[in-house]
């Protein structure tokens, strides 16, 4: 089901002020940034390896990573797995009995296809499910 992470989500208060210190004094590559307003958010991309990390910056007061900036402060808000069909891979989760906040998927950056779970189906760490668009 899972192919690999995807990436990890953390939640900023200002991606100008965050974007130096993972491009110029950890290294790693700057890929852009893009809007999702539906997510209300703007966000970074900057990759090592295969790997990647989302610097995510609200766009609004109301948006879900303002109220977790507000609830939690700045850090890890979610890790995201790649999967190849992300409709089979809700249907399991939620067959294994998980709690999905999405059961059905929805547009995230990069025209991927996203579905959150449940942190209290996952011990506590907002997990994300992501299918690539491309």
């Amino acid at each position: 089901m899972l192919t690999k992470i995807n990436h990890m989500g953390v939640a900023v208060n200002s991606l100008a002020e965050t974007i130096p210190f993972y491009r110029d004094q950890l290294g790693m590559a700057f890929k852009g940034t893009e809007e999702v307003q539906e997510q209300q958010v703007r966000v970074a991309f900057l990759e090592i390896g295969e790997s990647k990390i989302e610097l995510l910056e609200p766009t609004s007061a109301d948006s879900p990573i303002a109220k977790f900036l507000e609830k939690n402060g700045p850090g890890i808000h979610h890790v995201a797995y790649e999967v190849t069909d992300i409709v089979a891979a809700i249907a399991k989760l939620e067959s294994d009995g998980a709690r999905m906040i999405d059961k059905t998927p929805r547009k995230g950056a990069h025209g991927a296809q996203i579905a959150f779970v449940h942190p209290k189906s996952s011990n506590g760490v907002l997990t994300e499910l992501c299918q690539s668009g491309h």
